[in-house]
């Protein structure tokens, strides 16, 4: 870099998406972006991320305490020449505001859904759907996923949904993990198309999670990667793409991969 700056937050990169900064604002950003590979890779992923926030987690926030929610956005400093924003189309800055007054009175997220836009050059699509659904798992605290451990009919009647739109056949058995609580089976949706995700609980090391989603990349043997502090191991066959995502050390993390992928078949 040539010149020292201030790296840009997500919230300022967020506004910066949305049209609510200043001419000066923004022209510091873009400045930025050109010199720091690191911000415009943040940058990106913030444009390219369409999370239908709002409506996933609708249900989260008419729980959320409404004082402590008022105060917080109240915080978040106003731009006298900022481009003015419609009701319908709230910035997520006020939103993500708001989620995060939710999870800080410990409010369970309990579904979502997950899209990614094209308006960038694509990427490698296996490694992008890995880091959107890293992004949404480092959500996850052990309060998210309390309670008690659902019946085996139960575990088996939210499992048929994903086998369902997936094209699997995953019994509770198969997909269980040794000395890790299952919690509940979620159908999300990545890109346009569905995406499971079986959520954990390991009581040493918290949240732990496995996704599949359908792939025609071809197999690929289990490797292990990093992603927002938690250990990630990915595969494929001929027909979907699997992670298993948690903070456990990475040895136990590839054993319970291999466990499930013979168990599972997949």
């Amino acid at each position: 870099m040539s010149t020292k700056h201030t790296i840009p937050s997500d919230e300022d990169l967020t506004a910066f998406i949305d049209g609510e900064l200043t001419a000066e604002e923004a022209a510091r950003i873009e400045a930025i972006v050109k010199e720091d590979d690191s911000v415009a890779e943040r940058l990106d992923f913030l444009a390219r991320a369409s999370l239908p926030f709002e409506q996933a987690f609708a249900p989260l926030l008419s729980e959320a305490p409404r004082e402590k929610l008022e105060a917080m956005l109240a915080a978040i400093p106003t731009r006298e020449n900022a481009k003015s924003i419609s009701a319908p189309a709230a910035s997520r800055r006020r939103f993500l505001g708001a989620l995060a007054a939710s999870l800080v009175a410990g409010i369970a997220i309990d579904r979502a859904a997950i899209g990614i836009g094209r308006r960038f050059s694509a990427k490698d699509e296996n490694s992008e759907w890995r880091a959107v659904v890293a992004d949404y798992i480092s959500l996850y605290s052990a309060e998210t996923l309390a309670g008690p451990v659902p019946a085996r009919d139960d575990q088996a009647a939210q499992m048929a949904i994903l086998d369902e739109k997936l094209g699997l056949s995953l019994s509770p058995e198969a997909v269980s993990l040794p000395g890790v609580d299952f919690k509940r089976a979620l159908l999300l949706q990545y890109d346009g198309k569905a995406l499971a995700q079986i959520a954990y609980l390991d009581p040493e090391t918290g949240p732990m999670a496995l996704c599949i989603v359908r792939s025609d990349a071809g197999p690929k043997a289990p490797d292990l990667e990093t992603r927002k502090g938690m250990n990630v191991v990915y595969w494929s066959n001929a027909t979907h793409a699997f992670m298993l995502i948690g903070h456990a050390a990475a040895d136990r993390m590839m054993a319970i991969a291999d466990g499930v992928r013979g168990r599972a078949g997949v």
